[in-house]
């Protein structure tokens, strides 16, 4: 593959048979997760798209040129699952060695159990199918038909990347999961730029609920850009979430 762009947003969804599907959007305007799961739905023949996957089975890497410095940052995610992928997902998205962070949701929120019950409904993906595709079909679908006029653009600097910490209970599986699913959906379709979100079990890490001063869960902090803003409990629309960050 060629050279990635220095800004980009990458995804990549992998099955429990080791099956990679991922996008490159350099463009940062479209939502992924859907798509990603209905490539695996049509290319595997699946009965609907996998969307139990979600988050448990995702890599993310954010990259942005800081406005400021001028140099890249990288910001790269992978949960426990599909961490032991690093060295294909460093080909796919072009980062060398990077060291990829583990995100460590509740051990609950992914539990084998959980995600075993699916296997009778889609055994193709406990199957390998040596399957490594590229999805691009967002990208397409929103490019205008018709060639822009050639008008010379201001470019306007990067929005700041936001970064979010959300307190969860490891005893409240069912609204944590309800919860992180609203948050990549929410966050993926209405952020203009890059975002990192810190998933922290209250129950396993007490210390910094405390300092956080953290009374109820699941509690949303927005810690940049500033001021800081927190939601505390589930919020009921994405119109809702963003305009409590928004202040």
């Amino acid at each position: 593959m060629g050279a990635v762009a220095s800004s980009f947003k990458g995804i990549a969804l992998f099955t429990p048979g080791g099956d990679c599907v991922y996008c490159i959007d350099e463009q940062k305007r479209a939502h992924w997760h859907l798509d990603l799961c209905a490539a695996l739905q049509t290319h595997l023949e699946l009965p609907e798209p996998p969307y139990f996957l979600l988050p448990c089975f995702t890599a993310t890497v954010d990259r942005w040129v800081n406005p400021t410095t001028q140099t890249p940052v990288t910001v790269a995610e992978a949960y426990p699952r599909v961490l032991r992928f690093q060295p294909l997902l460093n080909a796919l998205f072009g980062l060398g060695e990077l060291q990829w962070q583990p995100n460590y949701t509740s051990v609950e929120e992914c539990s084998v159990a959980l995600i075993e019950s699916y296997q009778a409904a889609f055994p193709q993906l406990w199957e390998c199918h040596e399957l490594v595709m590229r999805v691009e079909q967002a990208i397409a679908a929103s490019t205008p038909a018709a060639p822009l006029p050639e008008t010379p653009l201001a470019v306007a600097p990067l929005p700041p990347a936001h970064c979010f910490r959300l307190f969860v209970s490891a005893t409240d599986t069912a609204v944590t999961e309800r919860m992180l699913r609203f948050l990549y959906t929410t966050l993926e379709s209405t952020l203009p730029g890059a975002y990192t979100l810190q998933v922290i079990d209250v129950t396993t890490h007490p210390d910094e609920a405390e300092a956080a001063n953290i009374r109820a869960t699941p509690t949303l902090i927005q810690t940049s850009p500033g001021p800081v803003r927190r939601v505390v409990g589930s919020v009921l629309s994405q119109e809702q979430m963003m305009q409590l960050l928004a202040g």
